[in-house]
């Protein structure tokens, strides 16, 4: 029932979101070299290795200095960038992952391969569903950045506890993956996007 509703909102959404796609690609053209769609390989269901859609905010290579963004500062990413991570409109071309069945648009985020190496057999159960745009877990976290920055080590930080407890938020959902939690996370995402607080 949940890939059907994918289907339809994803659908949905490209439609009434295509004017805002070729605003921002524009911008990003405009602000930087490089090109519009980042891909970054990412693991998904089954641990099946995908292509991930994103807006590129960051200058073209920069994911070559690190993996993890500590900083909204962050000197790597573009003017275009900052705006459209803050507004998570950086992840609208992973609709195009929906529709292809890579992804739902509510599920454990996708990680990469680095770190899903670093998981137990317990924690591999997350990959046993179609990652997702938004989770609990991006909900409860939605201020990861500024978490990460007042680290000494941000990245060993990530992985001994920020990447455990969303994966405890995500076993959570995966245990009553109901439509009623799954219009309920949309509707968090939303809220928090548009009125977190920094």
């Amino acid at each position: 029932m949940t890939r059907l509703a994918d289907v339809i909102f994803s659908l949905l959404l490209l439609i009434v979101c295509s004017p805002f796609f070729l605003i921002i690609a524009i911008w990003i053209k405009l602000d930087s070299r490089g090109t519009i769609i980042y891909k970054q390989p990412r693991v998904g269901r089954f641990g099946k290795q995908f292509s991930l859609f994103k807006f590129r905010s960051m200058r073209e290579g920069a994911d070559k200095s690190g993996l993890l963004t500590v900083s909204e500062e962050d000197t790597r990413i573009t003017k275009s960038g900052a705006f459209i991570r803050r507004y998570k409109l950086d992840e609208l071309p992973q609709l195009f992952n929906v529709l292809a069945g890579e992804m739902s648009l509510v599920g454990p985020r996708p990680e990469v391969k680095k770190y899903t190496d670093m998981y137990t057999d317990e924690q591999k159960r997350i990959l046993n569903v179609r990652p997702g745009i938004t989770d609990m877990a991006s909900v409860i976290y939605y201020n990861e950045n500024s978490i990460l920055e007042k680290q000494a080590d941000p990245e060993k930080y990530y992985i001994e506890h920020i990447m455990p407890d969303k994966i405890k938020l995500n076993q959570v959902f995966i245990s009553n993956p109901s439509l009623s939690n799954y219009f309920r996370i949309l509707f968090l995402t939303v809220k928090v996007t548009l009125f977190k607080k920094d």
